[in-house]
């Protein structure tokens, strides 16, 4: 299948392998962040980390957008279905994760809550239509890559005269977690060395983002695509750049990435979405202008306006370690909870619940038998 089965050729992995073998300096250690879950995912699934000599340290980072949404906004999204008669309308892997006293929008749903699954936002607009009389609230999730279909179903909405529509919007940004991350000045933080640059994300916001990696911490960056001959090329630059001292922002995923990525998606987003001063995020706390908000000329399709959407912070349970994991300062298997109370099935965290978490990949892909 073209474009799939060549990135997934063993005869061209085994020499991308040597390769970065051959690069690697015995005396330094190497520890390189992969940014988004589905980096996450693919390194789990095809096993990168062994064909990878054994000092080069593959660190998870936050980019799994149901991991890094913080508890206290899946309550405010419980209390809407429950406290205010709305059709709640999500992504699948948000109704799983748990929230205070583990409690779901699932459960929410069994408890007689009108949640309902959506494949797209606009689907959610669809119920919307059909349910006059019901007020209909999308919770919007998601990094930049999901942001742009949120901004064009609500341009849609109110083109369309529907008034009972809005969205909750939870839209995070990927270079303020990764400013985040690098500003983290926790003793237990991971040290990097450079970074593995999301795909989906760059395909929309395009590389140039990302220069104040490279010119303000000087680390390099590399954007990847997510084939497992992606990820090791991506690698195979990073080595180069760190054993060069260089930092710069390169981009392994031309066939779908630009530097200016897709200004007509921007241009969208600018338009109905403005950021918020501060955002909290799961493990990271809050960081400033890292998240968007529905601005005031489209306040009307705001849920925040029209409903009281009461925020309170809350902890993870005492043994998860989703955050530690989201950080970069600790693995699944660091977790005490990892495979025994915390599974797929039974989550504890919201790191086992998506398939972009670091657990469930782990986990799925038995990297935890060692």
């Amino acid at each position: 299948m073209k474009y799939v089965d060549e990135f997934r050729d063993a005869t061209l992995g085994r020499g991308l392998a040597r390769a970065i073998a051959a690069e690697v300096s015995p005396h330094r250690t190497y520890h390189l962040m992969e940014f988004c879950g589905g980096h996450t995912h693919a390194i789990a699934r095809h096993g990168i980390p062994d064909l990878l000599p054994a000092n080069i340290h593959l660190i998870h980072g936050p980019g799994c957008p149901v991991c890094v949404l913080p508890i206290g906004r899946i309550d405010s999204a419980i209390a809407l279905a429950l406290d205010h008669g709305v059709i709640l309308c999500t992504y699948g892997d948000v109704l799983r994760v748990p929230a205070s006293g583990r409690r779901s929008l699932l459960q929410a749903r069994a408890a007689g809550a009108d949640v309902r699954m959506v494949y797209s936002s606009l689907d959610a607009l669809r119920i919307a239509r059909e349910n006059p009389d019901r007020e209909v609230v999308f919770f919007a999730i998601g990094f930049e890559t999901t942001t742009p279909p949120t901004a064009a179903v609500l341009r849609q909405a109110r083109a369309t005269g529907v008034k009972n529509f809005t969205a909750f919007c939870n839209h995070v940004l990927t270079p303020a977690a990764i400013r985040g991350i690098l500003d983290s000045a926790a003793p237990e933080g991971a040290r990097l060395d450079g970074i593995i640059g999301p795909s989906h994300v760059s395909t929309v916001i395009g590389s140039r983002p990302y220069e104040f990696v490279a010119e303000e911490y000087h680390r390099p960056v590399v954007i990847a695509g997510f084939e497992p001959l992606d990820v090791m090329q991506s690698i195979l630059m990073l080595i180069r750049q760190i054993n060069a001292g260089q930092a710069e922002v390169e981009n392994e995923f031309t066939r779908a990435v630009r530097r200016d990525g897709n200004p007509k998606a921007q241009s969208l987003m600018a338009e109905i979405l403005e950021p918020r001063p501060a955002f909290e995020w799961r493990g990271l706390g809050s960081i400033p202008r890292s998240a968007l908000r529905i601005n005031a000329a489209y306040g009307d399709f705001d849920t925040e306006r029209r409903f009281p959407v009461p925020y309170r912070a809350v902890a993870d349970h005492k043994g998860c370690e989703c955050g530690a994991i989201l950080r970069g300062a600790k693995e699944p298997r660091d977790c005490r909870l990892f495979g025994t109370a915390c599974t797929p099935e039974n989550p504890v965290g919201s790191c086992m619940v998506s398939s972009e978490g670091a657990c469930a990949a782990h986990y799925t892909y038995g990297c935890h038998r060692d």
